[in-house]
């Protein structure tokens, strides 16, 4: 049980890590969360900061659900738990700490970046196909939220197809995670939902005074 204690607050505070709020800070000295969507992401940072730093932040936040999840046996090895419930544990931590950070008044990001770096160390086979959906939606589009939307919603989906076709074999813990996380995503980007259906909602591209 203390094992499981352990990777439960690693994976929280290693995904509470807010790296676009640092960058924001540092390389500006503006508060994302008071800037464009107020979202503690990669696309806000991209829209305020550049590319180059957008991509440190995206890189940060894989990492920060990657890390916790791949290393969460090493982490609690004397635990009696299977390596993948404490994987998975991990996981859905590090994507709860990146949208509630405790460091920044439990606001955050909606999640895409650091369940991908989850999902990179649970089922990378899975991630690909997620990723593909996500590309294919953004580049007609170029509106990162109905692009992270369709990937999240196809993630449960392909987890399940690709199990179910015998090219993955998943537990089916993966298939509840990815359920979970799918829905805590989805319900994140309810403003920019309610953008969208106003028509409102931008599409990609550097902030302009």
């Amino acid at each position: 049980m203390v094992g499981l204690v352990i990777v439960i607050l690693v994976g929280y505070f290693a995904g509470a890590i807010p790296f676009s709020y640092i960058a924001g800070k540092v390389c500006a000295g503006i508060d994302l969360r008071e800037q464009g969507s107020g979202n503690l992401g990669a696309s806000n940072t991209f829209r305020y900061l550049g590319p180059w730093i957008a991509m440190l932040v995206l890189a940060g936040d894989v990492a920060k659900g990657f890390v916790p999840a791949y290393f969460a046996p090493d982490l609690a090895a004397t635990s009696e738990l299977p390596g993948h419930w404490l994987m998975l544990a991990a996981g859905f931590f590090a994507v709860i700490g990146h949208m509630f950070s405790v460091f920044v008044g439990f606001r955050g990001g909606k999640g895409i970046a650091t369940t991908a770096g989850a999902f990179l160390a649970l089922a990378p086979l899975a991630l690909l196909w997620a990723f593909a959906v996500w590309a294919l939606v953004l580049l007609p589009t170029r509106i990162v939220s109905v692009a992270s939307i369709s990937a999240a919603g196809a993630l449960p989906v392909v987890v399940f197809v690709l199990d179910l076709l015998g090219y993955a074999s998943y537990h089916w813990s993966l298939l509840a995670l990815s359920v979970a996380i799918a829905v805590a995503v989805i319900v994140k980007h309810r403003s920019n939902i309610q953008r969208l259906m106003a028509g409102q909602e931008p599409a990609l591209g550097r902030h302009k005074e």
